[in-house]
This record gives C-alpha cells, structure tokens and sequence, in this order.
C-alpha cells in the first residue's frame, strides 16, 4: 500500500459494536483509532436488553461487573400476554448466565468504549468523520474534524464502519442492501419511576407493549404500533401511548398509575429492516451498519456483540496476509447470514403486530409445562435456536397439533 500506515483498523462509531470490535482487536494487539461523534456519555434510541448470549460475552470480556455495579438490576422472568395466553418464565442459561441486563446507553456505551481504550485502542468522541481516504479503489483511511473544528485524517489498513443504520461509511463505499423489507412498526418510550417490573411483552393485534427495569429503579415502558400510524402517533404521542397500554396491558396501566414518569417520550418512525453488503476493498461493516431490524425483540445490542467477536475471530492474526483477506471477509459475510437471518425473519413475524390464531393455540400449548415455556424464551433470546426448539421431543408429545402451526410461524 502506498505510504505509510499509522494504524491497522479505524473504526467508525464507537456504540456497542464499534466499541466492541475496537477492544477486542486492541487486545489482539493491533494499533486502533476509535472515532465517535457523540460526546460520551450520550444516550440514544435504544431497548437496551442485553439478552442471555450477550450477558455471557460481557462477561467473556471481563464487564459484566461494571454494568452490574451501574445499579442495574438482573432480569430472570420474563412474560408474554396475550388474549388467552401467558407464559412466566426465562430464558435458559448461556455459559452459565440466565439473567439479561438492560443499562441505559448512556451507562453502557462508556463502559465498551472505555474498555476499548484501557485495551490500548485511541479512543476520540467528538469527532465526525467527513470522508474517506482512497488509494487505487481502496480505502486506506479517514477524514474527520475534531471536536475543536480542526480537520484532519488519519490512515490505516482496514476502516470499520460501525457508523449505525445511517452509516456515513456504507453510503460512502456504496454498500447496498442484499436482504431488504419495509418498515413494520414505530415505537414510543419513557421512564416511570415507582412502578415494580420484570421483563414483561403484551400484545394485541396492531399493538405491542414491552417492559423492562433499568439502571436507577427504573422501568422503561415501551408501546409499538403499526408504521402506517406513525404521523397520527408522532402528532399526539401521549394519549396514544397511554391508550395503547391501557387497551393491551390494563395491569400495567394500573401500576404506571400508581408511579410518576420521569422523562419525556423518545421514539421513532425510522426503524430500517435489512441486510448490507458486508465489505469491501479495505473496508468492512458491523452492527447496525451492516443489518438492522426491528427493535421490537430487542435483539440489536446481543447481536452487535455477536458481530464483533465474529468479525475480530475471523481477523484473527491474518489483517495484514492479502492472499487470506478475501476469503476471511466472505466467510464473515456468510456467516453473518448464518447467525442473524432466522432471528431476522422472527423479528419481521412478530413486528407484523398481527399475531394468527394458530400462533395463539401453539402457545396454549406450552403453558403449563416450564421446561417448553423457558425454551421457547430461549430461541427469543438466542440461547436455542428455532430448529432446536422444534425438535425437541418433548414439543411433538405435548403440542403434536401446534407442531405444524408453529413451523408455519417460526
């Protein structure tokens, strides 16, 4: 490569999967630049459940403690209500760890991006990154303006765009979608302080309700409706919010009664479903630049740390071995597909806010035995997958007419 070469990986975003690949890699060590727009601590649009197989990463990683000792509490029950259903349970373990955390983003994405930098990576928030550096069609570094105005660029083998779903890196390199649907819902949430919770999902046709406790004593509340009603919804949030709680989860309105809000309403319209093509010449995509879906799973934050182990194991020691990278990037992309596609599908099922009768009676089924309850919250949380659940022997005895119904669902 012409010039020389101060780093080996820029990456671009420094949330919870820029953070992520950035630590991983420096410990690796390899020299890193982390970029962030933001000014840490900044929150943003987030669930922030960490299900189980995330918890178990943090804790591979040695910061499960730090987000523990942030005050917030563990979640080990879960329930789904809907008309003629509930489920109480939780998802099973993954490496020995049952429980998921939900931290406020403005706690969790120092504690990565701190991480990143005690690992050796140069961390730099208030930086936007205004293009990127080419050499013979590749990219070879980056533009940005520090947070004092003054622009400058920074040069290094492989950048990391981890830059979020509006990736400034995607849009520049020109990655387009090769798995793409349409917006499914919109989503609007706040904080009550006072009012006790668990993991808790209520639904109704054309309505979701989810609930988890955060950092504080706090319970995020959180209510999805249809995309088609995001203008009515955005001009009038609060009666519609509350409406919607009141008519899909009455208990839960009669406890937010009893608690106080504590913040305004967050929310957005905007929730892309896709797929990216995964690299380039001297660039690679991660998190949400690379796939989003949904929020209503809330599976974004486990899968951006699902990402960056991936894509730091495929790197390996093999950054700087050309004959190894192409056949190390394909196999990152394929294994991308393999991991997030059936979790992708299940999201778009469920976003759908139309929940089929057959779907229903599978769940029927389930109730009353804890062991199907508790794995069928696995393959929500990716501790089991899908083929596994419907396999499972126990399954065909209990529910052999919900069988059928549930594979046309899954």
């Amino acid at each position: 490569m012409p010039g020389g070469v101060m780093y080996d990986v820029i990456v671009v975003g420094a949330r919870c999967a820029g953070s992520s690949v950035a630590m991983l890699l420096a410990r690796r060590g390899y020299r890193v630049l982390l970029l962030e727009r933001a000014r840490f601590p900044q929150d943003t649009l987030s669930s922030h459940y960490i299900h189980q197989p995330g918890v178990a990463l943090l804790a591979k990683w040695g910061l499960l403690d730090r987000v523990r000792d942030s005050n917030c509490p563990p979640i080990d029950h879960i329930s789904y209500e809907t008309t003629g259903v509930r489920l109480d349970g939780c998802s099973l373990p993954v490496d020995g760890y049952r429980a998921g955390f939900a931290p406020r983003r403005f706690v969790l994405d120092p504690i990565l991006a701190g991480a990143a930098a005690d690992a050796g990576a140069d961390f730099r928030d208030s930086c936007t990154v205004s293009g990127l550096l080419v050499e013979d069609g590749r990219v070879v570094g980056v533009k940005y303006r520090t947070s004092g105005g003054t622009e400058t660029t920074e040069r290094a083998r492989l950048v990391v765009g981890a830059d979020g779903m509006r990736s400034f890196v995607a849009r520049t390199v020109g990655a387009g979608t090769v798995i793409e649907h349409p917006r499914m819902t919109c989503t609007y949430y706040s904080y009550w302080a006072g009012v006790p919770a668990h993991l808790e999902q209520y639904e109704r046709p054309g309505r979701w309700i989810g609930v988890i406790p955060t950092n504080d004593d706090l319970t995020l509340i959180m209510a999805y409706f249809p995309q088609a009603d995001f203008h009515k919804v955005r001009g009038n949030v609060e009666p519609a919010f509350m409406e919607a709680v009141r008519t899909t989860a009455p208990s839960m309105y009669e406890r937010m009664a009893e608690g106080r809000q504590v913040e305004q309403f967050y929310g957005t319209g905007h929730q892309e479903n896709y797929f990216r093509k995964a690299f380039g010449p001297g660039w690679v995509l991660v998190g949400d630049a690379v796939h989003h879906k949904d929020s209503i799973t809330a599976r974004g934050i486990a899968d951006a740390f699902l990402q960056a182990e991936l894509l730091t194991d495929h790197i390996g020691e093999q950054l700087h071995d050309d004959p190894a990278s192409d056949v190390m990037w394909r196999r990152y992309e394929s294994d991308l597909t393999e991991h997030l596609l059936s979790p992708y599908q299940s999201t778009l099922s469920v976003a759908g806010l139309s929940p089929a009768p057959e779907r229903t009676a599978f769940l029927q089924g389930l109730a009353g035995n804890q062991e199907l309850v508790d794995r069928y919250f696995s393959t929500l949380s990716g501790a089991c997958s899908l083929d596994d659940f419907y396999d499972n022997e126990l399954l065909t005895e209990i529910a052999p007419a919900g069988r059928a119904a549930g594979e046309g669902w899954k």
